[in-house]
């Protein structure tokens, strides 16, 4: 399996080397921002037991939560498909952007005007200085791949990890049937 190089709107899967990891053990991670200073994304199969209003009262919105990396926790982020209803959102691609202006998401949000399956929201980011990233793909702790889901909002989340191993195949099918936690096996 070849990996890609990052770059922003591509997936980053954690490799089965890292398991031992507690914040990125088997995760797809939407990568919003590559620069030759930093890469930001967003951790997408891993969801929290909180909803958007269990964080933020005065929002009524039961949007589930999900875990967003661990830098960061204490800030609430969003992607999206709706940069016509969300001004100053950054494009990532494949019709996703990050971010934008919450005053009117707050408003969208509280008006009922905004589906789920359009916009998702994470406690934290994921985040790495510059070629802190490269130097841990050269250690075989991730792979990239190109984000070939255009509804990535809607994929269901406890299995997405195992989904793309079984894709890439050989000994990857090997870990993606593993047991997430070693000693159980």
């Amino acid at each position: 399996m070849t990996s890609l190089t990052p770059n922003k709107g591509r997936l980053l899967i954690a490799e089965p080397s890292i398991l031992n990891d507690s914040s990125f053990n088997r995760s797809v991670i939407l990568l919003t921002e590559h620069t030759n200073d930093s890469s930001i994304g967003f951790i997408m199969n891993k969801p929290l037991n909180y909803t958007v209003n269990d964080l933020l009262p005065n929002i009524q919105c039961n949007f589930k939560v999900h875990q967003g990396g661990p830098v960061e926790q204490d800030n609430l982020y969003f992607i999206h498909k709706l940069p016509e209803l969300i001004p100053k959102s950054t494009e990532v691609g494949n019709g996703i952007y990050w971010g934008g202006n919450f005053d009117s998401l707050v408003d969208l949000l509280n008006d009922g005007k905004i589906p789920e399956n359009k916009i998702r929201f994470f406690l934290g980011y994921s985040g790495w200085s510059s070629e802190q990233l490269l130097d841990e793909m050269k250690t075989k702790s991730w792979f990239c791949i190109e984000n070939k889901y255009p509804n990535i909002l809607n994929e269901e989340n406890t299995s997405f990890w195992k989904k793309h191993l079984l894709e890439i195949g050989g000994s990857y099918k090997l870990w993606a049937n593993a047991p997430s936690d070693p000693k159980l096996n």
